[in-house]
């Protein structure tokens, strides 16, 4: 699975689900699938795509703002 995220910060795209805190993490299922997604929406400068693994889960947690056990992931497209 690949998260996108901003360059400058590490945030990554979330989707907001009504009553979920922090809104869940978008998932891909290949790098390929995310980083055609970031090109059809002219990213390619503010957005990379990285891997889901431990440390890069404990970063996006880190930039919420959150502890790493309350990500949630959402794949794209649900």
């Amino acid at each position: 699975m690949f998260a996108i995220v901003y360059k400058s910060d590490g945030v990554p795209i979330c989707v907001q689900m009504p009553g979920i805190s922090p809104d869940p993490v978008v998932v891909w299922n290949s790098e390929s699938a995310a980083r055609a997604f970031i090109e059809s929406k002219g990213g390619g400068k503010e957005f990379q795509p990285v891997s889901v693994n431990e440390q890069a889960m404990e970063k996006m947690a880190k930039a919420l703002g959150c502890p790493v056990e309350k990500l949630m992931l959402e794949p794209y497209p649900s």
